[in-house]
């Protein structure tokens, strides 16, 4: 499915800003920026604004030079001295004129008709924040950076995130990289500049309380670069979960069972290494746990890898999964013991 505008459309469209917090992302801005300006939606009609945290990598000479070759596209960057996502947001929110807010990420390049997509779900009254799914691909070269890319999209890595691999339209709980009007913005309150992730999930639980739905549509697809390497990997889903335990203490209800199965299972690891000490029966039960769970990931990635002719999935894909499952169970208990204890530690 396509989304266009005829030229007598196009005078009556709403205008759209499209907002991108962003931090030293020499390497993918300009694949965004190329992304937008391909839009099939009105050029007249958009604004891009970029709220960068000062990047030092040379981010802004890439985005300098964009605008030097792409004059007809309206493009501001702002400062985020704060460089945490929320905020990025919220100052590039204020600098908006649009009708309709369109959040996307510097890790992302949307397909052409992702804005026009968008604005026609809204307009045709789908929900009150309305995104797509993601087309996860590799961040670099290598087969690690494939069996990263593979496992971001796989069920058993990432449970019932919909917008990883949806193939129907549906209401869910949320949406990665959202479109809204900017009325809604007033009504339920800007993004939590207290949580440095997890901050659509947040503002889609205040869209739900407030009445308002969420809509996701496969057919409004974007581009997502994967992270690159295993300890990348593992601080973003460290990150993840450090936050997302924030953002459970105010939102009990919102949580869903995949979030909950990583940290209970580091949890079990945790308590029966700890028993292994004092009981050899301990020991044993450790390692039917290791055992069994090693091989679900091993038979799920060799279906992958027999499917996709790409061997190297056998190891890559059960690496990749384990990294994400113990990094965000990790950061989530590690959130938890904080709240406990009373440590005051970022994640």
């Amino acid at each position: 499915m396509f989304f266009t505008f005829s030229a007598v459309n196009c005078e009556k469209m709403p205008t759209v800003s499209i907002i991108v917090p962003c931090y030293n992302e020499r390497t993918t801005i300009r694949l965004l920026l190329d992304a937008v300006y391909a839009q099939s939606y009105p050029r007249a009609d958009l604004e891009v604004i970029i709220a960068d945290g000062l990047s030092g990598d040379g981010t802004r000479d890439e985005i300098a030079a964009f605008q030097r070759e792409h004059p007809d596209l309206s493009l501001q960057v702002i400062d985020n001295p704060a460089r945490i996502i929320p905020a990025g947001l919220n100052r590039a929110i204020e600098t908006a004129r649009g009708e309709i807010i369109v959040r996307l990420d510097a890790h992302s390049a949307p397909y052409p008709d992702y804005v026009a997509g968008c604005v026609a779900a809204l307009q045709e009254g789908k929900g009150e924040n309305v995104g797509g799914v993601w087309d996860i691909r590799p961040g670099g070269d290598g087969w690690l950076a494939q069996s990263i890319a593979v496992a971001a999209a796989h069920p058993l890595g990432v449970g019932d995130a919909l917008y990883r691999h949806a193939t129907q339209p549906a209401l869910v709980d949320t949406v990665p990289f959202g479109a809204f009007r900017r009325s809604l913005v007033e009504r339920v309150g800007m993004f939590d500049e207290t949580l440095l992730s997890n901050e659509d999930y947040e503002f889609n639980a205040r869209v739900r309380q407030s009445g308002g739905r969420i809509w996701l549509d496969p057919a409004i697809r974007s581009v997502y670069f994967a992270r690159t390497s295993l300890p990348a990997l593992a601080r973003q889903y460290w990150r993840y979960g450090y936050w997302k335990w924030r953002m459970l203490r105010r939102y009990p209800k919102t949580l869903r069972w995949r979030q909950a199965l990583p940290p209970l299972f580091v949890l079990g690891l945790l308590s029966t290494l700890f028993l292994s000490f004092f009981l050899s029966f301990f020991g044993y039960l450790l390692a039917v746990e290791v055992f069994i769970y090693a091989l679900v990931l091993f038979l799920a990635a060799l279906v992958i890898a027999l499917h996709r002719r790409k061997f190297f999935l056998v190891v890559g894909l059960p690496l990749a999964i384990a990294t994400m499952h113990l990094s965000w169970g990790s950061g989530l208990l590690w959130s938890l013991l904080s709240d406990v204890f009373g440590i005051r530690k970022n994640g």
